[in-house]
């Protein structure tokens, strides 16, 4: 079974009273891995999960979308035998990414598919998605830029003004895409974390800006693969989110040459904190001591 958690290390930023601080550190990040699912012989969807409990999540899935109504109805579940990858001995190993379902009655119910880059029926696994990534990436990510971390704290700070929704609701994400002296250029609230993104790139897109080499999208949110994913394909060199970033999510741009910092957190007018997981070279750590 794949792993819940994954170590990492990270370049830890803080400010306090005034003065900026930096220290190597391990950390310990939530996995994400794809789940390819395919029904009676046939790929119907792909999603990104933290592995564990994944009959349960397909169970629920296919009762959602109308394909089951009762445990029964499933005759078969079962991790697909081809799904292996060789690992770094040189043997191979089930990736357990793949389930194949069978039901006893071949139901009338429409085929959701969630568009994803990797659409292979067996084999999937994290490295596969980064694969897919890299393949379709049409930007050179060389750092153009140094970002101060005040600035991108102060950011942060200031993000929730423009937050007309969650004021009112508690209950949106927001997407913001700076300049690298931290001017906001715009922000979008959605119900989806992923969506906010989708609406920011959108924008730049309809006003010719892509690609977004100098440009820094901060969200409210974790970061998942799927957002360093849309970043990526906007050419945006620096991610930075309120929370913590998946496993995926670092090593999609850690090999694609992105800035991934996480738990950006203000602390007053000057001081706050946030970890940089890779690509520190775009946060400017001059005068910093360690």
């Amino acid at each position: 079974m794949g792993r819940v958690t994954a170590s990492t290390r990270l370049t830890r930023i803080r400010i306090r009273d005034g003065k900026l601080y930096h220290s190597e550190r391990p950390d310990t990040v939530a996995v994400e891995e794809p789940l390819g699912i395919r029904l009676n012989g046939q790929q119907l969807s792909m999603t990104m999960r933290t592995p564990g409990h994944d009959v349960e999540l397909i169970h629920g899935f296919l009762h959602a979308e109308g394909y089951i109504t009762n445990r029964e109805d499933v005759r078969e579940a079962r991790y697909c035998d081809g799904a292996v990858v060789e690992d770094d001995s040189g043997f191979e190993r089930n990736t357990y990414n793949v389930m194949d379902f069978t039901t006893r009655t071949i139901t009338a119910a429409p085929v959701i598919t969630k568009p994803f880059l990797t659409s292979s029926a067996c084999g999937v696994c994290g490295s596969a998605s980064i694969d897919q990534v890299t393949q379709r990436v049409r930007h050179n990510f060389v750092p153009t830029f140094a970002m101060h971390p005040s600035t991108l704290l102060r950011a942060q700070r200031e993000l929730g003004d423009g937050q007309a929704a969650f004021s009112k609701t508690g209950g949106v994400h927001a997407a913001a895409l700076l300049t690298p002296e931290g001017e906001r250029l715009v922000l979008r609230e959605d119900v989806g974390r992923h969506n906010a993104v989708d609406k920011v790139i959108g924008w730049a897109l309809l006003e010719d800006r892509l690609p977004l080499n100098e440009a820094v999208l901060l969200v409210s949110s974790r970061a998942s693969f799927e957002i360093v994913q849309k970043a990526a394909m906007a050419g945006i060199g620096l991610i930075a989110c309120v929370s913590a970033p998946s496993s995926l999510a670092i090593d999609t741009a850690a090999r694609l040459g992105i800035t991934l910092c996480g738990f950006v957190r203000s602390e007053g007018d000057d001081d706050g904190r946030f970890n940089v997981y890779c690509g520190v070279e775009r946060v400017d750590l001059s005068g910093s001591e360690s």
